[in-house]
């Protein structure tokens, strides 16, 4: 009976240690006028471009943000390297929300690829990211270290990936554009952390 109390015992006390399933990262809800996309955050993976979004989200600075680009494979006809992305972020009228750039964080250095459903900063330059982020629909290997549609060749600085809501981002990927520009924008209310 003894053993059987000292066994109990070591076994509640290892359950204790032991991290609930799930809880390793965190997860963001984007609420959109067309649904919810939950994402998983790799803070571990890109500490910098994970950080800097969850200080976006933290903050409540994405507030009256929207989805407002849209590229397809049939409205970028001037790449000759083609890509299927949503963009979202902060509209015209709230990018004094911006923080400073940040470092640019490499997939070579992340180990994260921008395969279907995940979300990675928009840049121009190396260190330029701040606000904007883009989800891929479908694999998009040419947005890599390396890839050829930016031509500096360093990719774009993934950070997470969509757990749930990936027919929300299909339907946002089909609405109308002019140009890649959606017309009209699709409203976040909110992105907020998963409790």
């Amino acid at each position: 009976m003894k053993h059987l109390s000292r066994l109990f015992l070591i076994i509640i006390l290892g359950s204790m240690l032991i991290p609930a399933a799930g809880a390793e990262n965190p997860e963001v809800l984007i609420k959109t006028e067309l649904g919810d996309i939950t994402i998983e955050i790799y803070e571990k993976e890109a500490p910098i471009t994970a950080s800097n979004f969850l200080k976006y989200v933290d903050e409540g600075r994405y507030k009256d943000g929207c989805f407002y680009r849209v590229v397809t494979m049939e409205n970028q006809p001037n790449n000759d390297i083609k890509i299927e992305v949503i963009q979202g972020g902060l509209s015209a009228e709230t990018r004094g929300n911006m923080l400073a750039p940040i470092e640019h964080e490499t997939t070579d250095r992340t180990g994260i690829l921008h395969k279907n459903g995940v979300i990675s900063m928009a840049r121009s330059k190396p260190g330029t990211a701040s606000s904007e982020f883009f989800i891929c629909v479908g694999d998009q290997p040419e947005l890599d270290g390396g890839g050829k549609r930016n031509p500096d060749g360093q990719g774009f600085s993934a950070f997470g990936k969509v757990i749930k809501g990936m027919d929300v981002v299909k339907k946002i990927h089909q609405q109308p554009v002019d140009g890649q520009i959606l017309n009209p924008r699709i409203k976040i209310f909110s992105i907020t952390r998963v409790e």
